[in-house]
């Protein structure tokens, strides 16, 4: 995947944009600005969301049904139930006990720069690659290989749904650590 991501930059020509310079701008620029302005634990609110609605709209019982009648090989219709489903949860699970969980750990000293960067990083990476995922193939095949390698391959898929996971554990454990509940 660090191939593919050096061959996404090399790619780029930045004098005749396309869409994989768009997606790359998207990704660093909402990373940075969305997640410094949301903090540490709204991202892992978002993240959990994101998880609840990657499960809930493929089980969907009438989504094959609705999005037929409504574009083409169901691309907008299923992009706009996932997005739809996922704000739907942020807000639901931003006023639960999920928040307080998430926030027990807190040592005080607030959010941490790294944190806050790394789970920025992967929540969009995640929302990037989700996105990608429900274009036809014949779209997919527009993109540069590189965008392609990092977001829509297999590897770059399981990469974007695990590394959010690893990350939260990692950080969990340091602030137990830091906290002084060793376990």
């Amino acid at each position: 995947m660090l191939g593919g991501i050096q061959q996404l930059v090399s790619s780029i020509n930045w004098s005749r944009p396309s869409w994989d310079l768009f997606i790359f701008l998207f990704f660093f620029i909402i990373a940075f600005l969305y997640g410094f302005s949301l903090g540490r634990d709204r991202i892992l609110v978002i993240l959990v969301s994101i998880y609840i609605a990657l499960a809930v709209v493929p089980a969907f019982p009438y989504l094959d049904r609705l999005h037929l009648d409504v574009s083409v090989q169901g691309f907008a219709f299923r992009v706009t139930s996932f997005y739809i489903v996922f704000v739907v949860l942020f807000f639901l699970l931003s006023r639960s006990a999920l928040v307080n969980l998430l926030g027990a750990q807190n040592t005080g000293v607030g959010d941490r720069l790294i944190e806050v960067i790394i789970f920025s990083i992967l929540h969009v990476g995640l929302l990037v690659s989700v996105t990608l995922s429900f274009l036809p193939q014949n779209a997919l095949m527009q993109l540069s290989t590189g965008t392609r390698e990092v977001f829509t391959s297999d590897m770059g898929k399981f990469l974007w749904l695990v590394a959010p996971v690893i990350a939260m554990i990692i950080s969990s454990h340091h602030r137990w650590r830091r906290g002084g509940f060793q376990g």
